[in-house]
């Protein structure tokens, strides 16, 4: 474990400040103690809010190894262990939901070599693109998806479409009557507001199809959005967990030393949520916040994950990434196991087959009395 502390300490260094030896050692050790205070006797270490082992949630399929938002990305996660599989949902022109983790259409399929689809390129916001929105879902099957991420295997570039949201809760069910287990969905509605705008309702459509498809046992759904109104409507109409997503916003403070008075970053980078757990706590289970707000620039690990808590909600991180840790560190069980420490409730990775085996060892190592 004194590897583990060393190895945060270096890489946190960059990611939220380093963090002091004896700070995180002390921190380290209220998780723990925490973990067993008060609580029924269970094998996990570390204070989750009920007490239960931290979920593994497959971040856009099993993104490491194969082109995001894939059915066989998805078959992968769940042979790798993941119990929840996450699709960001997207919307076409005749209101198909597909999974896409952009609105736009170039970082992830193969759209610019299709010429047929030239002349549908537009400007939103300062970025020229194809958007998902300006095609109906006979335009978007034929497209192939692509590896988004640099240095990851493109192996199966072009070789793998784009799902329709139907198709990844039929695949979640043949997939739990294979392996004998339960698998959950953790849908996202990617940028309501921008579809709402053409006249489409992502939220809408994604209840509809849950019902029709019967699949809305809230023991297997956790429902996620940045944006609260979102949240809101849909706590109007589904049974479900909710999740806040947040981010960290950098923190700026005066400038006083500047004639005009302006605001600079600090020193290092501090950050504040997006949406505040007050806020959070009106509507969702749960929050999903970036893993910048559980590990301040203070020297030590923060109490993001114990307010949360205090409020009833759950907590989720984004995103674990073995291919893409805190500068300095080498080790990625490491880095998800101090993730573990701070007593979330489970996180997003593109790797769950390392999360799994790190919570498995986890576990092997504080077995049930």
């Amino acid at each position: 474990m004194r590897r583990v502390r060393r190895e945060l300490c270096i890489g946190l260094a960059a990611f939220a400040g380093c963090m002091a030896t004896s700070g995180a050692a002390a921190a380290f050790g209220r998780a723990a103690a925490h973990g067993g205070k008060g609580a029924r006797k269970m094998s996990w270490p570390w204070p989750t809010l009920d007490g239960r082992p931290p979920i593994v949630i497959a971040h856009r399929g099993a993104s490491g190894y194969l082109p995001e938002h894939t059915l066989e990305g998805y078959r992968r996660a769940i042979e790798l262990g993941a119990d929840f599989i996450e699709p960001d949902l997207v919307m076409t022109s005749d209101g198909v939901l597909v999974a896409r983790h952009d609105i736009w259409l170039s970082d992830s399929t193969d759209i610019a070599e299709h010429p047929e689809f030239a002349d549908r390129r537009r400007e939103v916001k300062g970025r020229l693109d194809w958007y998902a929105s300006d095609f109906t879902w006979d335009e978007i099957s034929t497209l192939r998806a692509r590896q988004a991420f640099p240095g990851r295997s493109t192996a199966w570039d072009g070789r793998l479409r784009v799902p329709r949201f139907e198709e990844i809760i039929a695949l979640a069910r043949d997939m739990e009557a294979r392996s004998g287990r339960r698998i959950g969905l953790y849908p996202e509605i990617k940028q309501r507001p921008f579809f709402m705008e053409q006249g489409l309702d992502p939220a809408e459509r994604m209840v509809t199809v849950l019902r029709e498809m019967r699949f809305t046992d809230p023991g297997r759904l956790f429902l996620q959005a940045f944006e609260p109104e979102t949240l809101e409507f849909l706590k109007a109409r589904i049974d479900a967990p909710l999740v806040q997503l947040v981010d960290g916003v950098e923190v700026k403070e005066a400038a006083h030393d500047t004639q005009d008075g302006g605001w600079r970053a600090t020193t290092p980078p501090r950050f504040r949520p997006s949406v505040s757990l007050e806020r959070a706590k009106e509507y969702a289970d749960a929050v999903g916040p970036s893993l910048k707000l559980l590990f301040p620039a203070d020297g030590r690990i923060g109490e993001y994950v114990t307010e949360a808590h205090a409020k009833g909600l759950r907590v989720h991180p984004w995103t674990m990434r073995d291919d893409r840790l805190p500068p300095g560190m080498t080790d990625p069980r490491s880095w998800y196991e101090m993730v573990f420490a701070t007593g979330v409730d489970g996180i997003f990775t593109d790797f769950a087959d390392t999360a799994v085996s790190v919570r498995a060892a986890v576990l092997a190592r504080h077995g049930d009395p």
